[in-house]
């Protein structure tokens, strides 16, 4: 799951976890949570190599003529536009992150989207809800915290199995800082 907790400071003689917990006040959780990214450099390389392995099959049958040099800008063309879409698509999502502050005082989310401005939203953690829909909403296992008059959405980009983790480990940490 691409969720990745800190807790600062931690217990003394405790083994590290992210329910670690020091019973000292300013315990902090620090959550970070990112997209899948479902292809890295390795399989970059392979959709592109393979695209023009079929881009350049059609070609074969006209080389030596005239006709290979119309078509050879707009098999370029495709080339170059499957290349800055896989590009453009891998830079946004790794643009995109929420990161979640949960202090004993006050729990921050602050989601940091590709082309537009952060947005942030805070509330008390003891007046905050937890809710976890497993059916009937928009998609299986949405996750809401509502709390300060608003109720805003975490972690959208996951899978329903990752958000219901989610739902668990950040339970246990407010119950934890209650």
């Amino acid at each position: 799951m691409p969720a990745y907790w800190t807790v600062t400071p931690q217990a003394p003689g405790n083994t590290p976890g992210a329910f670690v917990l020091a019973r000292q006040d300013g315990a902090e959780y620090h959550l970070s949570l990112t997209p899948n990214l479902s292809m890295g450099p390795v399989g970059f390389a392979r959709v592109i190599l393979i695209s023009a392995g079929f881009l350049a099959l059609p070609l074969i049958g006209v080389l030596g003529t005239p006709v290979l040099w119309g078509l050879l800008p707009f098999a370029g063309l495709a080339l170059w536009a499957l290349w800055y879409a896989l590009m453009r698509n891998s830079r946004e999502r790794m643009a995109l992150r929420e990161d979640l502050r949960l202090t004993r005082e006050r729990i921050e989310i602050t989601r940091t989207n590709p082309r537009a401005p952060p947005q942030t939203w805070d509330a008390n953690p003891y007046w905050v809800r937890l809710c976890l829909t497993e059916k009937g909403a928009l998609v299986e296992n949405y996750l809401t915290l509502e709390g300060s008059g608003r109720t805003v959405e975490l972690g959208s980009f996951l899978s329903p199995e990752e958000r219901a983790t989610l739902y668990d480990d950040l339970s246990r940490a407010l119950r934890h800082l209650r």
